[in-house]
């Protein structure tokens, strides 16, 4: 994209002694092929060579034990990138109240930027009360990136994030993958909420132009994200159907820049 910068709203960043072990894990669970190793010093490369100015890279934690070394490591990986990564932290719902309560104050001491949740990794429902305990924490405070949709499962479908929605309104939500991974047929639910944006990651290589456009249209170009889902996908494709999609230079630079620029509270210059 000429004369645009660009912020990448959803990577996946691991360790080098795991990532091409973690990306492989992905690709199985999705059964789609991965793009990439999985490795920061691949994804530095790409975000160069595309003029990527800045990550928001994130994790996720399948069990409780996970989320201290899992944060230790975003941390150290925002703090080395110098500010190139934005982190999110990583909690999980087998958490006490306490455990949650005391990983957060540490996450805002180590400047991680939000939280993020998979419900089909961690199996758990995103409406399920048992949940509500993380909900209520971050309300206010920090933005929860949930990954949203999987056809073969119930547990992140767009209806269950709306009711989320609707019982937190005061939360920060962002849906990965446009609100619903594989059932973005049954988004409209979310609208109206204006607690949530959305990001475009794992979607472009299944959605047409027109059904992309019908997306953003839905949601308002002040929503949506770009994302790639880094080791997933190719991030030269992913802006080329941004390029292509019927757009004004104004949206075109929310969705590429802005909105997450404003989420994040970094300066546009």
């Amino acid at each position: 994209m000429k004369n645009m910068k660009i912020i990448d709203s959803h990577v996946h960043i691991y360790p080098d002694k795991i990532a091409e072990r973690a990306s492989a894990s992905i690709s199985g669970f999705y059964d789609i092929p991965v793009k990439y190793n999985g490795t920061v010093s691949k994804l530095l490369e790409i975000c160069k060579r595309t003029g990527i100015v800045k990550c928001v890279a994130c994790s996720v934690a399948t069990a409780p034990e996970q989320v201290g070394i899992i944060n230790d490591y975003m941390s150290k990986a925002a703090e080395e990138s110098g500010g190139f990564f934005i982190c999110l932290a990583a909690l999980h719902p087998a958490m006490s109240e306490l455990e949650i309560e005391s990983e957060l104050i540490r996450a805002e001491s180590l400047n991680l930027r939000g939280i993020k949740l998979h419900p089909d990794f961690q199996k758990f429902r995103i409406d399920d009360p048992a949940v509500f305990k993380i909900y209520e924490r971050a309300e206010g405070r920090l933005p929860i990136l949930f990954h949203t949709g999987d056809k073969r499962y119930n547990f992140s479908n767009p209806e269950r994030l709306a009711n989320v929605l609707r019982r937190f309104p005061k939360l920060t939500a962002i849906g990965a993958h446009f609100g619903g991974w594989s059932e973005w047929g049954d988004c409209g639910c979310l609208a109206d909420f204006e607690n949530l944006c959305v990001d475009t990651s794992s979607s472009l290589y299944e959605l047409s132009s027109g059904s992309a456009n019908k997306l953003i249209s839905m949601y308002g170009e002040e929503r949506v994200m770009f994302g790639t889902d880094y080791p997933m996908w190719d991030a030269d494709g992913e802006l080329e159907f941004i390029e292509k999609l019927n757009l004004s230079g104004r949206a075109k630079e929310l969705i590429l820049y802005g909105n997450a620029a404003r989420l994040y509270g970094l300066e546009e210059n």
